[in-house]
């Protein structure tokens, strides 16, 4: 039995940074570290280590993901080449299984055979019981070779998980847990349907987020270990103790260089990223469980928990991981912290060679690592280079410790398995050799009983390995009904034997009720691991599990951590009785009365009193008054009882601190659906008069997403508009494009404001009348004099934010032929922002004069870099036979440029002189390259790109500049575009910002977000034309590219 390997993340960074200072370069070799010339590689790997090369691409041409049988066979999943789309490959089945042979033992493989020839895109694999499985979406695969000749002749669906989205990541895995059920990962988002059994109960389960489920080994009873809104789920791991940590893609929105990393999963707690595919599932606290190590943009793939002593003991139980986008391994050592674990985390091996990609590292039976490289063919949903490159061959690579001692017969191959009796196999589970070890789990399967009641004498004698080994064989015995097994194990002075005591009660029922008696008492147990486990162990049998005052007392303890009051929140929300939990309500313990009042607001038996929340929100413990308010905000039909909470400390928020104020106008965000509150902050608005306070009020209104204008902010907004202060008129103005007033409203805001400014003489520059224009229907309507302005205002060497504000403006406004036609001409002397901003505005028309004039000068040399056929067809279509047969013309030229986009990027190259890092940096955060509106660098910079603060360290000039240039060449994961059709016509392209059963959002530019009902939306597609414009080797010069490449390497 061999643990799977996991491969393609399938979630890789694109270019670009923003913002701060770009970090120094590392030095070439690290202290205590040596570098290796190796297979065209410079690889650098700690002193004392070898590597060499275990298979190479004449063995095993890309390979993907490993693992060994009980006899030393190393199978390798093998990738064609292919990166067709995944339905494509689903029917072709292009990739393959290879079996790797090592004839003369001497650590490298000679050759290959075909084990399978034909498989889906293979994402894991793992040996168990005579089989191979092999995750290739929507299925894991079970492969057996029934005569032993080498290729399998059995092939069985295993798990259906019946869907496959596009990247293909809907299945990562399998691989076998010690205690005894094999665990996968499902990526996000699609919806997937399951019953589970929680307690004595059975219950639906429907989720679009992504998880590690579980299930026992011949495929029954499916649980869910871990949710999270992340992309990608990708390896997992067990601690000796049976604690699981997987790697993953996307755990948090890229900022600040993370993005990636390693969780350890508690069961039942919800990880990031924030996402709406997590709504409806059981939260136990506000924010989303934490990750346990960041890796900012890795990709990371393969994980692996080193087994043996041939590193040294300060390698003992490390993880190794696979960091695809940085072309590392990385080591981290596995530190315990209260309940959970942190890090220390370095580099284990790198190689300086931008094609390799390791996806799975592994460990031989002599206590060696194969590290897998797959090359340089992958591209399926990586925003890397769109140059395929499935002649840049991979290869595996072996690690060993210099001067390690020599491991005779390392998988026991020499062993009489068969004349060993119980006592004798019970004895091996101390054997140094982890193979050996873990073949003493397979023999106790097969013979039963006998093998455990032998290894619980184990459990306190011997090597500690082989005291844990001893512990999870007798824990399953006692999963079989000796319960004198488990009342041992739990009651053991060893702490981790008895934290593998209670992960076996959690996987299965133990006669009588026995196993949760005992779980129970160890609520009180000193170690808050202990503790946790013993929760979750609770949690997992349902119903009448527990008793309310033990998860009291255990959650009165001052020193609990997250994980711990999360699993005994998550045990009063499934495992006690309702009436029970409820007494919690008047605990003297803060800590307690808010696990208790978000356990009852969890359950949907909770019948949760609102008093018992409002009285809580003026206390004086800080969790309990978050937790109280993220309550109360899950439900707005509370705010009438608000209200006067909400009116007495807006009464004096200009005395508060500006982040007291954001504080106060979030809380009360959620209830402004409702009267009560909207005119509690409708009247504050109406009586502020300092820009400081009407920026917060304002700020909140925008978010508060109705669907129309109420009338108790009238007078606040009106007055916002009057004002002097250009960044109080542009709050104001968001109000009203978030809730368009009516068209009475909005008749009396237009003529009021414009009275009041004229007459006060309030300055008013282009920039803000185009604010305030585009900001209602009203204001929108321009006279051909006022489109003339707004389009001269478009020019290159206008103003930035004027500019934006009259792309707004046009965009929105209903405009006669004539203007539309000017428009059109002042195409070519716009930057490329703005021409993807007007291209609305010609939605309006289909006048043939209209449809030729914009035609043409989408034509024009300076326009056709910046634009995509896909973007402007939908439009051109309308039009009459002449415009269509003029656009036809166009879209040829386009294909053409398209066709030659390598071509161009190649002789780019060629053509950038050598930049300068400091130029570079100030073309990022400049008005010409506007690269800082969208992308953010540290803590400088938009939020609607990529955060490129370590961009640097996994892309090459060449993929920068290709970014730069082509953006819509290749999407970042959680940045794809999608194209939004409403029930009235209008299309939107952009990000999706949000997909809740009420709205659909859509961030169509770095300031513009638009939101539509959920009622509004006719259909959502995936988009093909990225939101950052195209053509900024337009826009930029020569030099100015190359500062800008220069400065985008230098952040690492």
């Amino acid at each position: 039995m061999t643990r799977s390997l996991l491969l393609l993340p399938l979630a890789f960074l694109p270019f670009g940074p923003a913002g701060g200072q770009p970090p120094t370069a590392t030095p070439a070799t690290p202290a205590g570290f040596q570098q290796v010339q190796l297979n065209g590689h410079t690889f650098t790997l700690p002193v004392g280590f070898t590597i060499e090369l275990a298979a190479g691409a004449d063995v095993v041409p890309r390979p993907i993901a490993a693992a060994f049988d009980e006899r030393g066979r190393l199978y390798v999943t093998d990738s064609s080449g292919s990166n067709e789309k995944v339905q494509d490959q689903l029917a072709k089945k292009p990739h393959r299984v290879l079996r790797l042979t090592d004839s003369d033992g001497d650590g490298k493989y000679e050759s290959s055979t075909v084990f399978v020839p034909n498989v889906m895109l293979p994402q894991g694999a793992m040996w168990l019981t005579g089989s191979l499985y092999v995750a290739a979406p929507p299925h894991i695969l079970k492969f057996t070779d029934t005569n032993d000749d080498g290729r399998a002749d059995k092939e069985e669906v295993w798990f259906d998980g019946k869907t496959l989205t596009g990247c293909a990541n809907d299945l990562h895995g399998p691989c076998l847990g010690p205690d005894g059920w094999v665990y996968w990962c499902k990526g996000a988002f699609a919806k997937q349907e399951y019953t589970l059994r929680v307690g004595d109960e059975k219950r639906p389960f429907v989720t679009r987020a992504s998880h590690v489920f579980r299930a026992r080994p011949d495929g029954t009873d499916i649980q869910p270990v871990m949710t999270g809104g992340m992309d990608n789920p990708v390896d997992l791991v067990f601690t000796p103790t049976g604690d699981r940590v997987f790697s993953c893609t996307f755990l948090q929105h890229p900022r600040d260089g993370k993005r990636d990393g390693l969780i350890h999963a508690v069961p039942g707690a919800l990880y990031g990223k924030p996402h709406d595919v997590l709504d409806g599932h059981v939260r136990t606290h506000p924010e989303l469980m934490p990750p346990m190590t960041h890796l900012g943009p890795a990709a990371p793939c393969g994980l692996h928990r080193y087994e043996s002593d041939q590193f040294g003991p300060a390698y003992a139980n490390n993880l190794f991981c696979c960091q695809f986008n940085l072309r590392k391994v990385s080591r981290h050592i596995l530190v315990p912290a209260g309940s959970t674990y942190t890090t220390t985390d370095s580099d284990f091996l790198a190689s300086d060679n931008h094609d390799f990609h390791p996806t799975d590292v592994i460990e031989d039976a002599d206590g060696s690592l194969l590290v897998i490289d797959t090359g340089g063919w992958y591209k399926l949903c990586c925003p890397t280079s769109q140059l395929v490159k499935p002649d840049v061959t991979g290869a595996i690579y072996r690690v060993r410790k210099s001067g390690a001692h020599q491991v005779d017969d390392p998988r026991g191959l020499k062993i009489d398995w068969a004349k060993r009796d119980a006592a004798a196999l019970g004895q091996l589970l101390h054997d140094p050799r982890p193979a050996v070890a873990g073949r003493v789990v397979v023999e106790a399967e097969r013979r039963g009983r006998e093998v455990g009641v032998a290894a619980a004498a184990l459990t306190t004698d011997g090597t500690r390995a082989g005291r844990l080994r001893a512990a999870w064989l007798a824990a399953r015995e006692g999963r079989s009904g000796a319960q004198r097994f488990i009342a041992g194990l739990a009651d053991s002075p060893d702490e981790d034997v008895r934290l593998i005591a209670l992960h076996m009660i959690g996987t299965d029922h133990v006669e009588g009720g026995y196993g949760q008696g005992v779980a129970a008492e160890r609520l009180a147990d000193p170690s808050p691991r202990v503790r946790r486990v013993a929760a979750e162990c609770l949690t997992f049998h349902g119903r009448h599990s527990a008793e309310a005052e033990r998860v009291f007392a255990a959650l009165a303890v001052e020193t609990n951590d997250r994980p711990l009051d999360h699993a005994l929140t998550l045990l009063l929300i499934e495992g006690v009785e309702r009436d029970h939990v409820a007494k919690g309500l008047v605990h003297p313990s803060p800590r307690v009365r808010r696990a208790v009042l978000t356990a009852l607001d969890q359950r949907p038996d909770g019948k949760l009193d609102p008093a018992a929340v409002l009285r809580e929100l003026d206390g004086t413990d800080a969790a309990l008054v978050e937790t109280a308010w993220w309550i109360a905000g899950r439900h707005p039909e509370w705010g009438d009882r608000l209200a006067g909470h909400f009116r007495e400390r807006l009464g004096s928020i200009e005395k508060l601190t500006p982040p007291e104020q954001d504080s106060l106008v979030n809380r009360a965000v959620p209830f402004l659906k409702g009267e009560p509150v909207r005119r509690v902050l409708g009247d504050a608005l109406a009586k502020a008069a300092a820009p400081a306070v009407q920026r917060p009020l304002l700020r909140g209104m925008a978010r508060a997403g109705l669907k129309t204008f109420p009338p108790e902010w009238r007078e606040g907004v009106q007055l916002a508009l009057f004002s002097a202060d250009t960044e109080v008129v542009r709050d104001a103005a968001a109000v009203l494009r978030a809730a368009p007033p009516t068209a009475e409203v909005d008749a009396l805001l237009t003529e009021e404001v414009w009275r009041y400014r004229l007459r006060n003489k309030v300055p008013t520059p282009p920039e803000i009348d185009m604010v305030i224009r585009a900001a209602t229907p009203l204001g929108a309507r321009l006279t051909a004099d006022q489109a003339l302005a707004a389009i001269d205002q478009l020019h290159r060497d206008r103003f930035g934010p004027a500019r934006a504000a009259a792309a707004d403006l046009l965009s929105r406004a209903p405009l006669p032929t004539e203007s539309l036609v000017l428009l059109a001409g002042a195409l070519k002397t716009m930057p490329p922002a703005e021409v993807g901003r007007v291209l609305p505005a010609f939605d309006r028309s289909t006048d043939a004069k209209v449809g030729l004039a914009f035609v043409a000068a989408l034509s024009e040399p300076a326009v056709r870099p910046v634009i995509r056929a896909e973007q402007v067809k939908p439009t051109l279509d309308k039009y009459p036979p002449p415009v269509r047969a003029a656009a036809d013309r166009l879209y040829a030229l386009l294909a053409e440029a398209r066709g030659d986009e390598v071509a161009r990027l190649e002789a780019l190259l060629k053509e950038l002189p050598e930049g300068d890092v400091r130029r570079g940096q100030a073309v990022f955060n400049g008005a010409k390259g506007q690269c800082a509106a969208c992308h953010k660098i540290g803590y400088v910079g938009g939020l609607v790109g990529p955060d490129l603060t370590r961009v640097g360290g996994t892309r090459t000039p060449r993929d920068l500049l290709e970014a730069i240039v082509f953006p819509s060449a290749s999407f970042v994961r959680s940045y794809e575009p999608v194209r939004v059709t409403t029930t009235d016509g209008r299309v939107l392209n952009g990000l999706l910002a949000a997909d809740t059963a009420d709205e659909v959002a859509v961030a169509v530019a770095a300031d513009r977000t638009e939101r539509v009902p959920r009622a509004d939306v006719e259909a959502v597609a995936p988009g093909t034309v990225s939101v950052m414009p195209a053509g900024l080797d337009q826009q930029l010069t020569r030099q100015e590219l190359a500062d800008l490449v220069a400065f985008l390497r230098a952040c690492r």
